[in-house]
Parts: structure tokens; C-alpha cells; sequence
């Protein structure tokens, strides 16, 4: 793995920036670089003011694992996709908080434990985003409340069916393919989280 002090060779410099569009959500910009062989080009990208997503874990009465999940169209897809709990950050929002409030409003659940997995960028080659990954467990139900305008299922499923949804193409969703990657490795043991306490 190379480090900052040997990627020289590989950094671009930006000469200017140009801002294309400015949406409610959306914001792009054209930059113009340089190259490492001293070469120009241009770079379109949009910035994003980052996100969480929530990997809730409950038990059934027999102890065994049930994931909560949503089922949510996507209009750029223009399909209904399977995905773990997620949103963006508002403005000067601590990122845990996020993760609680996005999984408090989509699915009615509170939970007595946290564990920050890490971050993914989803989109590196035309956006800042990056997604922070927490696990949620010691799952309570309650009242969802959805923002205007958003409409979902949530369900639980089993590891092992979430597993095969990823593996024969019924989730498609690369943040929730890459969580259940995060929540394999967890349940095997392979990784490891720090659960902490939060009221």
C-alpha cells in the first residue's frame, strides 16, 4: 500500500474551479488540472455533504440474527431497491447522531448499542461522498417519522437470505453490498467492533 510521501507520481494539481450547478441537494463543479506528466484536464465532481448508513441487528425469540432493512424506489434506477438504513448529514450534525436520527425516523427503532464499523466512498471518481458504517443493536420499536415526501417498507431478513439477495443480483445497492460484506466479517469474528452505550 503506498503512503502520502510516495504518491507524487500519482497526484493531480487543481488550477481553478468552476461551479456548474447548485440544487437543493446537489452541487458540481468543473476543476481544471494538471496532471502528474504535466499534462491539463478537467475534473467534474459533486460535493456531498456526506452520510451514514446503519447496519440494526435484532434477535428472534430462538437468539437467531435478523437484520432490519428497507425496500425504497430509487427514480435515477427507477426500481425499488433492498437497502440497510441510511441518510445524509444535515448541516454541523455529528455523525452518530445521524446515524441515530436517520435509523429513529426510517424503521421506528432505537438501539441500546453502537459500534462505528468505518467509512466508504462510494462514488470516487465524480463525488466527495463518503459513508460512515455503524452497527446498531439492542433493537426497541417504535413510531416511525418519515420525511415529507419519502415512502418505504422496512422488514427483516436473515444474514443468510440478505447473502443470497447480494449474491443472485436482487441487491444491487453498493452501500448495503458493501455493509453486508462489514456484517459477514463481524458475525465470523473476522473483524471486530467496539460496542458502546448510548442513551
Amino acid at each position: 500500500m503506498s503512503s502520502a510521501l510516495t504518491d507524487a507520481h500519482l497526484r493531480e494539481t487543481c488550477n481553478s474551479s468552476q461551479e456548474l450547478f447548485k440544487g437543493k441537494f446537489l452541487h458540481a463543479f468543473r476543476d481544471e488540472v494538471t496532471l502528474p506528466d504535466g499534462t491539463l484536464a478537467s475534473r467534474e465532481y459533486v460535493v456531498h455533504p456526506g452520510a451514514v448508513m446503519v447496519i440494526p441487528m435484532d434477535t428472534d425469540p430462538a437468539g437467531n440474527v435478523r437484520l432490519v432493512l428497507e425496500r425504497q424506489f430509487r427514480y435515477p434506477v427507477g426500481a425499488v431497491m433492498v437497502e440497510f438504513p441510511a441518510g445524509k448529514l444535515d448541516a454541523g450534525e455529528a455523525v452518530w447522531a445521524c446515524a441515530q436520527r436517520e435509523l429513529l425516523e426510517e424503521t421506528g427503532y432505537r438501539a441500546r448499542e453502537w459500534a462505528r464499523a468505518g467509512i466508504m466512498h462510494p462514488v470516487i471518481s465524480y463525488s466527495t461522498e463518503f459513508i460512515e458504517v455503524w452497527f446498531a443493536r439492542g433493537l426497541t420499536a417504535g413510531p416511525r417519522a418519515l420525511d415529507q415526501g419519502e415512502f418505504l417498507d422496512v422488514f427483516t431478513a436473515s444474514p443468510q437470505e440478505l447473502l443470497q439477495w447480494c449474491c443472485d443480483g436482487q441487491v444491487t445497492d453498493a452501500k448495503t453490498l458493501a455493509g453486508t460484506l462489514w456484517l459477514q466479517n463481524v458475525l465470523s469474528g473476522a473483524w471486530k467492533l467496539n460496542w458502546l452505550t448510548w442513551p
